[in-house]
């Protein structure tokens, strides 16, 4: 029996919790898209796909792109037109159009006048997967949108369109369909997961793209991390140390990164590592763990260079501006100094300087 994975795209490049009418505008991935992608080709690494088959939009070519083969653009995969809303924040649809987005509730196959119609979406989309299907061989791929994916499912297993909203996948949610004679259902929408190492880490800080100097940063917080913990006779993990270092800064470039970047590996499934990024900028637990020991090497480090705690806070000290700032800052020195004396304590020695 061939296998065909339906999958749809990462996460664009609109801010998480955003909720964007997003049809045909042509939206590449953002940072947590990335990184959805590159989990899903380390998913499928052992899968035998014979060709990859995609939307013509960049959020789903770039999503196709590490499952390893070349990714052939189809028009009829990509996503429902939504006419007048295409591309805007459900907000700004909800102020300009409030009768027709009141009546969304009770009429979910509703759209907008010049939007085109689910049913134009399931004809075009079971077309080009029937076409693809009969121009290749073995287990293909198709990466599209949630409302192909959507309304293809609809015909396959038989359900009114509007009653399928439930068959719409998560961001890179993938659907294993068999082939045989006829469709068939062999594994409902599922998000491909990795368990999280630093190799796997690795990847991710670089589908993620922060810039290459902070790049650097991060990777020099994981060596001097690991060099702490290597010291400390304590029972810690130090891969999700290791791995929690390296991705600490991936939302450097945007306000609240620490709780951002937490956000984003919570939405992978990395709950462990997330509260690490969490805490890499305020530490808020008293505990000698892997969160205080992030939180410390971040402050050893300037830029990819080791320095001292004091020298490291000298030089961030002269951008706080506030009253509120300042007395933050003189928080988190106090915080990096205890823990500097209770590691040096526990070691026996200078580990931290």
């Amino acid at each position: 029996m061939r296998r065909i994975y339906l999958i749809r795209h990462g996460h664009p490049a609109f801010p998480l919790g955003a909720h964007v009418c997003l049809g045909r505008t042509d939206t590449p991935l953002g940072p947590l898209g990335r990184m959805q992608a590159a989990i899903l080709g380390g998913a499928m690494r052992e899968t035998a796909l014979s060709a990859v088959f995609t939307s013509p939009l960049i959020r789903c070519r770039e999503t196709a792109a590490p499952l390893g083969l070349a990714a052939i653009p189809e028009t009829e995969l990509a996503e429902q037109d939504m006419g007048p809303w295409d591309g805007l924040d459900f907000c700004e649809i909800r102020e300009r159009w409030p009768e027709l987005y009141a009546r969304r509730g009770s009429e979910p196959l509703l759209v907008p006048p010049g939007a085109e119609s689910f049913e134009a979406v399931q004809t075009r989309a079971m077309r080009a997967l029937e076409r693809r299907r009969e121009q290749s061989e073995g287990d293909i791929a198709v990466v599209a949108h949630a409302s192909v994916i959507q309304t293809l499912l609809a015909r396959i297993e038989g359900i009114p369109l509007a009653e399928s909203r439930p068959l719409r996948p998560p961001y890179t949610g993938c659907t294993i369909l068999g082939w045989d004679g006829a469709y068939s259902l062999i594994k409902a929408a599922f998000t491909p997961q990795l368990p999280l190492t630093p190799a796997l880490a690795e990847t991710l800080l670089r589908a993620a793209a922060p810039g290459e100097r902070v790049e650097a940063h991060c990777r020099a917080v994981a060596a001097e991390a690991l060099r702490i913990a290597q010291a400390l006779p304590l029972p810690l993990d130090r891969d999700l140390l290791a791995s929690a270092a390296l991705l600490h800064d991936i939302a450097r470039a945007e306000a609240g990164h620490a709780g951002l970047g937490a956000a984003w590996l919570r939405e992978l499934g990395y709950d462990r590592a997330a509260i690490l990024v969490e805490q890499h900028h305020d530490l808020t637990a008293g505990e000698l763990d892997e969160a205080a020991i992030l939180y410390l090497a971040d402050k050893l480090i300037q830029e990819e260079r080791r320095v001292g705690l004091e020298e490291r806070f000298a030089a961030s000290e002269s951008r706080c501006r506030t009253t509120e700032a300042r007395a933050a800052h003189a928080r988190r020195l106090m915080t990096a100094r205890k823990l500097k004396e209770e590691i040096n304590a526990r070691c026996g020695r200078e580990v931290v300087v």
